[in-house]
């Protein structure tokens, strides 16, 4: 006896998916709601759970296949892991004679299929590259990532680690000739070609101009120092930039309402709250979540929505709703190293922020040259909606809460 799986209702709007990965194999066992394949939409991935306890069987769907709502990916077949999956068997463990109860343990076990290269499927591309370019096997190493899978650091580390043969005299992995050069070609993700598809959108659509401005960071970075200790045990969350920043955001963005706002047909749209879209890293690459009602937050507030956001991006539990929507949009590529950049906009918004890093650089204070700890600090806007004069004064009003931050105390 055998129960479907079908793909689950994505969220609103959206009606197909691509199937990212197996996370089990045919013959592994399954318990009941836990994970066998990861879904790509085009924001997030979704993981689909097994329906019943029992044993993987029968995969309808192949890796990057596109797979609608309630369309049948697998088959979970009655029994335990101990007794394979007649679809999962390979031709010579099928026409094995059932074994004796004596030798019930020596049972082989089921046999996933292999690519052509001899590897696991459910080996990421770059991992089997890594996998044959160092010659290692990968059955030996224990896997780090999600449900015991390999990663580039696990192969990397057993590479390392493995001790040579004195004895062997030709490299296990083939060796290029010399001048070869090697290239792989990798499907995009739905949700690489969702971005890639937007951002021309923005590109095409808006009339985008970027201003800059810069911040110096002292008293921020002075009041960090001061109380985080004080604040992570208050709020069990550390303090971080990003909550000043968001409340400077807010309150210029209530001062210069055009840069909250949007563009809907031949309307202005405006806001009289702040969903400040955050950008996150997660594994698949950037998610924009969405902190609903910043204006009403308390930076406290805001660095535990951060925080829960960050960690449920880097375990790949986003969800639709937690992306939907969006008034403004702050994005730091300081946390890896950018100095300066043009952020894109993200529509329908109106404007992004973009952070930079913070090194230190000689300024002019008072008549005196001085060092002083300064970060760029980029606005790109829609120049439909946003003057020049309105950017601009954005900017200064974030830096003059950055720079005192009393004024976030007193709403100047």
């Amino acid at each position: 006896m055998s129960t479907e799986v079908t793909v689950p209702v994505l969220g609103e709007s959206i009606t197909e998916a691509t199937l990212g990965e197996w996370l089990k194999k045919p013959g592994d066992a399954v318990k009941a709601d836990e994970p066998i394949a990861s879904l790509e939409t085009d924001k997030v991935s979704i993981e689909v759970p097994s329906p019943v306890a029992g044993v993987m069987g029968q995969q309808a769907v192949k890796i990057g296949d596109t797979v609608k709502v309630g369309a049948v990916i697998a088959a979970i077949e009655a029994g335990s892991a101990a007794v394979a999956s007649p679809v999962a068997a390979s031709p010579a463990v099928a026409a094995s004679p059932s074994p004796q109860p004596e030798s019930a343990g020596a049972q082989a076990p089921a046999i996933p299929a292999r690519t052509g290269d001899g590897l696991s499927p459910t080996l990421s591309p770059s991992v089997r590259r890594l996998v044959l370019e160092k010659g290692v096997d990968p059955s030996s190493i224990k896997g780090s990532g999600k449900d015991g899978r390999l990663t580039r650091d696990d192969v990397l580390g057993a590479a390392t680690s493995e001790p040579k043969s004195e004895t062997s005299v030709a490299p296990v992995a083939p060796v290029a000739a010399a001048g070869q050069r090697g290239e792989e070609r990798v499907r995009m993700t739905r949700l690489r070609t969702t971005v890639a598809r937007r951002l021309k959108e923005a590109q095409n659509t808006a009339a985008l101009l970027t201003t800059f401005n810069d911040v110096d960071m002292t008293a921020v970075i002075a009041a960090r120092a001061k109380y985080k200790d004080l604040f992570e045990k208050k709020h069990s969350v550390r303090l971080g930039f990003m909550g000043f920043f968001v409340k400077a955001a807010c309150q210029a963005l209530r001062d210069i309402p055009n840069v909250n706002a949007q563009i809907d047909g031949e309307e202005i749209v405006y806001h009289d709250y702040a969903d400040i879209s955050v950008a996150v890293s997660a594994p698949n690459g950037l998610v924009v979540p969405v902190i609903r009602d910043a204006q009403d937050m308390s930076v406290a507030q805001i660095e535990k929505t951060i925080g829960d956001f960050g960690a449920r991006a880097k375990a790949g539990t986003m969800t639709m709703d937690d992306m939907k929507g969006g008034t403004f949009t702050i994005s730091n590529g300081g946390v890896f190293g950018s100095l300066m950049s043009t952020p894109i906009i993200n529509p329908p918004q109106s404007a992004v922020l973009g952070l930079h890093r913070i090194e230190d650089r000689a300024v002019v204070r008072d008549g005196q040259v001085v060092v002083r700890p300064m970060m760029y600090l980029a606005l790109s806007y829609d120049h439909r909606l946003i003057d020049g004069r309105e950017a601009v004064t954005f900017l200064v009003a974030l830096k003059n809460a950055i720079e005192d931050p009393t004024r976030l105390l007193i709403d100047l």
